[in-house]
């Protein structure tokens, strides 16, 4: 008899993506790529909206530093 499988206790956001997905990798993928995208256009269009004195002359940066 085979001991019982448990799921670790904190399982791992990638975990949770592919749990989402069905264990479907190229799914999860999309979906992230898709958020990303959304995510950057919201991003440019508070950077539109916002006036320099509301963010003391920070602007949004879609691209990492």
């Amino acid at each position: 008899m085979r001991p019982l499988v448990r799921p670790p206790e904190n399982p791992s956001e990638i975990d949770e993506a592919l749990a989402w997905h069905d264990g479907d990798a190229r799914a999860a993928i999309a979906t992230l790529l898709a958020d990303c995208a959304y995510l950057r256009s919201q991003l440019d269009l508070a950077g539109r909206v916002m006036g320099a004195g509301f963010t003391r002359g920070w602007r949004p940066n879609p691209e990492r530093e």
